[in-house]
């Protein structure tokens, strides 16, 4: 994911939350409805946490340092983890508790106009919200349906914002029809059930947001086409004849490690070897870009030995692959 694709649609959601969040307190202050209130909590804490996901792209981008060799990719994976964090205790736990209070002690919602017409405004700025974020995401999504793009992203803003602003607009759709039930049958009972709605909905997402995030954060090898581009490009069938084994790992959504114990002639020199090795990580750069870090270990390929497969004691990996004649 490009950093200004993520940038412009957090941007979007960030100027579109901030408005929301303030008409949504206006009309809970004039219409007493706990709905609102759940919805206004909702609105700042996704402003917080879009604040967050610019804070974490701003320190992902600082140089490596001695004791942080591979950079600072990673801080957008721990800050994408801190707003599922954020949504589910401020967001949503509140929500559930108001929505509680409110089912036990329901009053009447004064001044209906003012939460009506506040949802209609805000349903209509979280469209424009989602709406950038889903043409950006689509000019990266290719032929991934949503869910797949969403738990294969390695960028973790687009699929963030997807999926706050799709949860905004049905917490939005969720208050509308609790204020409406509440006003038609003159029973508060319903905002309560209402916000209490919002409230798991904020819940469900935030575990959406963890487990994704998590997996980022543990390491992901790269995409399978990336693979078997960096395959490919590492064997040149003269010096280099095939892959005993090999490893990827995203330091960071831009940045990805490669790390492979190649096959060589037993009777090649060593400077051979070494000039196969700079042309191998020359092709992987071009093939794919965000290939920063190469280590690649040369050996000589024994039939016999592939035959035995891997042994557990060694690297992990795969029997020897020949290049294909």
């Amino acid at each position: 994911m490009s950093a200004s694709g993520g940038t412009r649609a957090i941007v979007a959601a960030l100027g579109a939350n901030l408005a929301i969040a303030v008409s949504k307190f206006v009309a809970f202050a004039f219409s007493g409805s706990s709905s609102m209130l759940a919805e206004g909590v909702h609105s700042i804490a996704d402003s917080g946490n879009q604040a967050l996901l610019l804070i974490g792209g701003k320190k992902a981008q600082r140089e490596a340092t001695p004791q942080h060799p591979f950079g600072y990719g990673r801080e957008r994976y721990i800050y994408a983890f801190l707003v599922s964090i954020v949504l589910f205790s401020v967001g949503g736990m509140f929500a559930v508790y108001e929505g509680y209070e409110k089912i036990k002690h329901p009053h009447q919602i004064e001044h209906w106009y003012w939460p009506v017409g506040v949802l209609v405004f805000a349903i209509i700025a979280e469209g424009f919200s989602f709406r950038t974020a889903i043409k950006e995401s689509n000019e990266l999504r290719g032929k991934l349906s949503w869910s797949q793009f969403i738990r294969r992203a390695k960028a973790p803003e687009l699929p963030v914002v997807l999926l706050e602003d799709f949860g905004a607009l049905i917490g939005l759709v969720l208050a509308l029809c609790g204020v409406g039930l509440a006003l038609l049958t003159d029973d508060g009972v319903w905002d309560g059930i209402g916000t209490l709605c919002i409230g798991i909905l904020l819940i469900l997402i935030a575990l959406v947001l963890a487990a994704e995030t998590k997996s980022l954060l543990l390491g992901e090898a790269a995409g399978v086409d990336d693979v078997k581009r960096i395959e490919t490009a590492i064997v040149d069938g003269a010096t280099v004849t095939g892959i005993i084994h090999m490893r990827t790992l995203h330091l960071g959504p831009e940045e990805l490690l490669v790390a492979a114990k190649i096959a060589v002639r037993h009777d090649d020199t060593a400077g051979e070897v070494a000039s196969a090795i700079n042309a191998a990580e020359a092709r992987i750069r071009e093939s794919v870009p965000i290939a920063r870090v190469i280590y690649l270990e040369p050996d000589i390929y024994s039939e016999a030995e592939a035959a035995k497969g891997p042994d557990p004691a060694a690297t992990p990996g795969g029997p020897a692959r020949p290049a294909a004649h």
